[in-house]
């Protein structure tokens, strides 16, 4: 019993031991571990702070910029954007981009597509890139030519190009201005064409295309010359309907039978008055021809009623 406690205790120290073989071998490494762990997320904290810390200031300097642009105060506002832009981050991308607004609306035309240019060449985000490109080609369609407007927009007409319904618009416009109408329409049709394009961009390219058409600088669908071709054909079978308005004739020997006679008369007439509208015609030929059959048996039991006063051997038995 005594042997078993002492071999026990012997293994519980050689564990021991080796324990702290490991330990004085991997201790260090695993200490340092969780320094860098703990250093690591001090860090990240910290910098999440500072950013976000950043950005709100950032925020509320934008929006004082735009206050101050909305007010009158251009100078203010653009000596505040100009503070956002060194700061780095997403306001100050949105910083560059007011700044070329403001140009634009105070008539440098020049300098914000040159504000605008240099934010494509700069810019990573594709998309970003592309809307710089877009507002410049704006820009252009007043103040450049059709050239300056492809050479901005000319890459993103394409079927790819989230962007492309938009270049379409400016080179539209910018085709229009130089005279080509009917390179103008097409554009602009196919804007219409496209399922994606916004509502809002495609009501303007129909009050454009609506604008190139009243001009006359497209060729139109002949589409009032070429109908009333068939038209001039349809009153042919106006005289199958002479039948029709012959039919009461023979009850034209009794005085109440005349009015009868008159009466298809209008049905006769009525393909005239249509003649420009095929379908007009065609119902109003079926409503001549229809009744036709149905009129002269309803004036046939008025015929002997009307005739007896007029025999001339009954009126003398009727004196007497």
């Amino acid at each position: 019993m005594s042997q078993d406690n002492i071999f026990r205790e012997v293994d519980e120290e050689l564990q021991r031991e080796r324990m702290r073989t490991l330990w004085r071998r991997f201790g260090p490494y695993v200490i340092g571990a969780a320094v860098a762990v703990v250093l690591i997320v001090a860090i990240n904290e910290g910098w999440a702070w500072w950013r976000n810390s950043t950005a709100a200031s950032a925020s509320d300097e934008y929006y004082a910029a735009l206050k101050l642009a909305d007010s009158g105060d251009v100078a203010g506002a653009q000596a505040e954007l100009t503070k956002i832009e060194g700061q780095g981050g997403g306001y100050a991308t949105l910083a560059k981009f007011k700044q070329a607004a403001l140009l634009a609306k105070e008539g440098k035309q020049a300098e914000a597509v040159a504000a605008y240019d240099a934010l494509a060449a700069a810019e990573s985000n594709v998309r970003l890139r592309e809307l710089a490109l877009v507002l410049a080609g704006n820009i252009l369609v007043d103040s450049g030519t059709l050239a300056d407007v492809e050479q901005r927009v000319g890459s993103l007409n394409t079927p790819d190009s989230p962007m492309r319904n938009s270049a379409r618009e400016a080179i539209g416009l910018a085709q229009y201005k130089a005279g080509d109408l009917a390179a103008a329409k097409a554009t602009f049709e196919s804007i219409m064409a496209d399922p994606i394009a916004p509502r809002d961009l495609q009501s303007r390219a129909d009050v454009y295309i609506g604008q190139i058409i009243a001009e006359g600088g497209a060729p139109a669908d002949n589409v009032a010359t070429d109908t009333p071709a068939p038209a001039a054909e349809t009153p042919a079978p106006a005289a199958d309907a002479a039948p029709a308005a012959q039919a009461p004739a023979p009850a034209a020997e009794t005085p109440a039978a005349a009015p009868a006679a008159e009466t298809p008369a209008p049905a006769a007439e009525a393909p005239a008055t249509d003649a420009a509208n095929p379908l007009a015609n065609s119902s109003s030929m079926m409503q001549m021809m229809a009744p036709a059959p149905t009129q002269a048996p309803a004036e046939q039991p008025a015929a002997p009623a009307a005739a007896q006063p007029a025999t001339p051997a009954e009126a003398p038995a009727a004196v007497n």
